[in-house]
This record gives C-alpha cells, structure tokens and sequence, in this order.
C-alpha cells in the first residue's frame, strides 16, 4: 500500500508541476497578444494569469477528488450488495442441488 501511496504522490506532483507549465506558457502567450505592455507590466499580468488558473485549477481538482470519493464509496457498496447477492445465489443453488442428491440417492435406496 505504501508504494501506490508513494506513485499516488508523485504523480499528483508531475501533474501539478505540468499544469503549472501549461499555465505559465498560457500566460505568456496571453501577454503575447498585448505588445503595449512594459516588461514589469508583462510579468504582473503573467504572474497574475498564473495565479488565477492555478487557484482555478485547485478547485476544480479538489472537487473532483471529491466527486471521486464520494463515486468510490458508492461503488464499492453496490460491489459488496452484488458479491452477496452472488454468493447467496451460489450457496442456494448448491444447497438445492445438494438437496436433490439426497432425495435421488433416498429414492434408489429405496428400490
């Protein structure tokens, strides 16, 4: 459990790291198409375009890790009702058949 842990982490960190180079690059070709702007004014603007999408990007990252949650839980509720109805099922259809070895062994035993 420790090493999905562990590939859990890095990868959400590879992720994060990308999106941040997504939005870096975003932003700068943003400040692209504003040529008027001074160069400190071009690292505001890109610092603040950066800032945005990534608290933009959190949140929506955080929902979906929710959502996730909240799907698994449910899944793997409808998995436990679906593997007892399954073994229920099983166990009945071996007590059934168990059943009808006996009355057909008493029925030959009987003749």
């Amino acid at each position: 459990m420790q090493w999905d842990q562990a590939i859990n982490e890095i990868e959400g960190f590879l992720l994060w790291e990308a999106e941040k180079d997504r939005t870096r690059t975003r932003a700068q070709a943003f400040c692209a198409g504003l040529p008027w702007l001074t160069d400190p004014q071009r690292r505001e603007v890109e610092w603040r375009y950066c800032q945005e999408q990534r608290d933009t990007s959190r949140a929506y990252l955080e929902r979906i890790a929710v959502r996730s949650a909240a799907l698994r839980t449910e899944y793997e509720g409808v998995y436990r009702a679906l593997r007892r109805r399954l073994i229920t099922g099983f166990l009945s259809g071996t007590v059934a058949v168990a059943a009808l070895v006996t009355v057909a062994a008493a029925g030959l035993a009987v003749r």
